[in-house]
């Protein structure tokens, strides 16, 4: 938030002498959700006021949005309102590529920082509060999710947790009958307000990440490699939809839907390569695919029958709801690399996906030689990045971890490569925010 809200298209926006009063009311609506040190509150008070009017006006105007008080904002603060929120999902996307460019000795970026982004940009989409992420109760991702869904409170996830449902995923893996008993006999909805969360659920997505690393025409991967990363990201709704716009009631922008895969290390906040996926355009993401497929094939000398086959198959992926993400990197030094792969949605909370990868590099041969295994896939692991550590005390550590973490010595670099669905962020690289999703296939 701190650094969000100092894009200098906010510092441009205008302070007048009549925001002053509804701007003091606003404060005190948002002031739980400000961070501020209540032993010393007075203080922590004037310490906010004394920044820059177009900071204070900026963050009370985003904190309206995560609350839902948007209602009580004077005509004068809504059109300044509406043009925050307007701004923000192109402001984030460049701070994620800012987070991911490759600033480290061994060329990569910032892992907490680049999830950090993405969590803001679904809490502003869905306007949900950053506190409601923070882990309580049984859950570890807080009652964020939850309130994504129509009719929900903070209330109405209490009652259900008695029940034993305590995270979303528990919610969203029940039957329909199920569900629909849990929320009238417990919640007190009606059926028409069943009917209402039933609709939502439908549309969000389901993702799941296949994810190979290896040497192209090779059986292992040795120190020094061109490796190649290949991802099949596929996305699945209850509805049948595959592209589709986010149910966001509380945004009242065009927001599509977009996906961000990074391949990192979690315990070194590296980010090797990274990439935005969207399911929007099918013809452009068949297109990259199909000229992905042919040249990984006709590289490791296949037949003219076994590419079209290939060929054939990668297409009705495609068709079928998967997008395929490839990108290269050099291999680092000879060991053992335990890395993720994190699937970010930026318009919903708690449809993240992280997979565990195995990455074996082996020493370099000189004869030239390979021996040993290729990167070798892990086990699916829950949804939502907030679920990484069980001793965290917050699911939400995220947003407060320390960005100056880009420090750590791993004998790890990285080359990136253009890439079959989106940009990859290579040394240097940093595409133009006007780009669409569609253009970045």
């Amino acid at each position: 938030m701190d650094v969000f809200i100092k894009a200098a298209e906010y510092m441009e926006i205008p302070v007048r002498r009549s925001d002053g009063e509804p701007l003091q009311k606003l404060f005190m609506l948002v002031r739980s959700e400000l961070n501020l040190d209540l032993k010393n509150i007075r203080q922590e008070q004037a310490k906010f006021w004394k920044q820059h009017p177009a900071l204070v006006k900026t963050e009370l105007l985003i904190q309206a949005q995560l609350t839902r008080e948007s209602a009580e904002l004077p005509p004068a603060l809504l059109g300044d309102f509406r043009h925050v929120l307007e701004l923000a999902p192109r402001l984030l996307e460049e701070l994620i590529k800012m987070a991911v460019i490759p600033r480290t000795p061994q060329g990569h970026g910032w892992l907490r920082p680049a999830i950090g982004v993405v969590e803001l940009s679904q809490s502003i989409i869905q306007a949900v509060p950053l506190s409601a992420r923070k882990a309580s109760g049984g859950s570890t991702e807080g009652v964020a999710p939850f309130l994504q869904l129509p009719h929900f409170s903070e209330a109405i996830v209490k009652k259900i947790a008695r029940k034993k449902v305590r995270s979303f995923q528990e919610l969203r893996d029940m039957t329909l009958q199920e569900r629909a008993e849990l929320l009238t006999q417990t919640a007190g909805f009606s059926a028409a307000e069943v009917q209402d969360v039933e609709v939502v659920l439908e549309m969000m997505p389901s993702i799941t990440v296949e994810i190979t690393c290896e040497t192209e025409g090779e059986e292992g991967i040795q120190e020094g490699d061109i490796v190649t990363m290949q991802a099949w990201v596929t996305l699945k709704r209850r509805n049948g939809l595959i592209g589709a716009l986010p149910h966001a009631p509380y945004f009242p922008f065009h927001k599509e839907e977009n996906l961000w895969l990074l391949l990192a290390d979690p315990v070194s906040n590296d980010v090797w390569m990274s990439q935005k996926v969207s399911f929007m355009d099918e013809a452009t993401a068949i297109t990259a695919a199909s000229k992905a497929i042919q040249e990984i094939k006709e590289g490791s000398g296949s037949s003219v029958k076994e590419i079209s086959v290939a060929v054939r198959e990668a297409i009705e992926k495609v068709k079928n709801g998967s997008r395929l993400v490839m990108g290269k990197f050099q291999a680092p030094a000879e060991g053992n690399y335990n890395l993720t792969s994190y699937c970010l949605c930026d318009s919903w909370v708690g449809c993240d996906k992280k997979t565990n990868l195995k990455v074996k590099v082996l020493k370099r041969s000189r004869a030239g030689t390979r021996v040993g295994a290729v990167a070798e896939e892990g086990p699916l692991v829950e949804d939502g990045v907030e679920e990484e550590d069980e001793n965290e005390e917050e699911g939400y550590d995220d947003y407060e971890s320390e960005y100056s973490d880009d420090g750590e010595d791993e004998q790890n670099t990285k080359k990136n490569n253009a890439v079959a669905n989106g940009v990859s962020h290579g040394k240097g690289s940093g595409s133009s925010s006007e780009e669409s999703g569609s253009d970045e296939e």
